[in-house]
């Protein structure tokens, strides 16, 4: 977030407005909604993540223990579970969807 003194792009009557309601403080002003991106849209961060969680949930299944993946990952076990449940989950739903489509 980058600071811009409000005396070189606005108006002095605004700042003379906005001084009623906020004079001397701070002020954020959000971006517009059209303009913001969701997390992790910038970089390849939530594709990546996705992808270790896939691969922790397949060593899992090949029989490696929560532990060793904590271990592996630099996780908690507790993470490594809940990434084992949530990848088991929506192999569930996938497979439903796909039984589902068959009748």
């Amino acid at each position: 977030m980058d600071y811009i003194r409000a005396a070189e792009i606005l108006p002095q009557e605004l700042i003379e407005q906005l001084q009623e309601y906020v004079d001397g403080a701070a002020v954020y002003i959000p971006k517009k909604e059209e303009e913001k991106k969701a997390w992790g849209a910038k970089t390849n961060t939530k594709t990546e993540l996705a992808r270790r969680n896939e691969r922790i949930y397949t060593e899992h299944l090949a029989g490696t223990s929560i532990k060793e993946l904590a271990r592996e990952y630099f996780l908690a076990e507790k993470s490594i579970q809940r990434i084992v449940r949530q990848e088991r989950s929506k192999r569930d739903v996938t497979a439903m969807e796909g039984w589902k489509d068959e009748y």
